[in-house]
């Protein structure tokens, strides 16, 4: 519940290369983005992703800004069930942060495989996912090569560019099927994406019915394996959901300083 309320109230500038924290954060490239001392992780991770009366977004990209909505559900969470562990969490990330690889073997679990895929259309509520680019070319731009969300319930998936339309399944399957569509080389040479063709390209596809159809019929197979764009489409065959916090059955162990 927690992680879907903080997704639903997220709202980001996207960049894959530049990257923004107010004022509670500071950084350095040994340690990540940390906290400063006398601020609350909580406190500084809604900074971070929820515009506060000056309406500021800081850039982030899909990956990292589902990392700390999910750690914005789980520390709230510690806070009220596992203060201990939640205090450790806060000196932890005084210190240093827990990004990718490591982010998702210390707070996720997964499940699904793509020997054992989950069933079509099987989505929890605040589960983290990716739909996959899986179009050869578009996919290499990047920040293009998939999408990653999570499920809000009701059908929904969030779209942190724009908190108030959030994806349904369609539209997010019509979405990285144009972007097919929108890529382009810029003076350096190097592979963009015009996401005002995508837009546009979206808004008409989801005016013919006929077209939708088509385009799910490619887009909501399962995805193909790491490096193989060949038929797949861009559905995953896993999910992920945070660890258990509570003290007795706690499986959440943070890494040594």
């Amino acid at each position: 519940m927690n992680i879907v309320t903080a997704a639903r109230n997220t709202t980001l500038a996207f960049d894959t290369e530049a990257a923004e924290r107010p004022d509670c954060w500071t950084y350095s490239e040994d340690t990540g983005f940390t906290i400063r001392p006398g601020h609350s992780l909580v406190a500084a991770l809604q900074k971070a992703t929820q515009p506060g009366p000056s309406g500021r977004c800081y850039s982030f990209s899909c990956y990292r800004a589902t990392e700390y909505v999910i750690l914005l559900g789980i520390a709230q969470e510690l806070e009220h069930r596992n203060p201990a562990l939640y205090e450790q969490l806060q000196t932890h990330w005084q210190q240093r942060a827990i990004m990718s690889g490591q982010f998702h073997d210390v707070f996720l679990r997964e499940y699904g495989s793509m020997s054992a895929p989950l069933p079509p259309k099987y989505y929890v509520p605040g589960d983290r996912l990716w739909f996959r680019n899986p179009d050869a070319h578009s996919s290499d731009v990047t920040g293009y090569e998939g999408s990653w969300v999570i499920y809000l319930g009701n059908g929904e998936f969030t779209n942190f560019w724009k908190r108030d339309q959030p994806y349904t399944l369609t539209s997010k399957c019509v979405e990285l099927y144009h972007w097919r569509h929108a890529t382009y080389r810029d003076d350096a040479g190097e592979l963009q994406m015009d996401e005002q063709i995508v837009e546009q390209r979206v808004q008409a596809s989801l005016q013919d019915e006929a077209e939708v159809q088509l385009i799910l019929a490619t887009m909501l197979k399962l995805r193909d394996g790491k490096g193989v764009y060949r038929d797949g489409g861009c559905i995953d065959t896993s999910r992920e959901y945070p660890r258990w916090v509570c003290p007795v059955t706690s499986d959440l162990l943070l890494p040594a300083l």
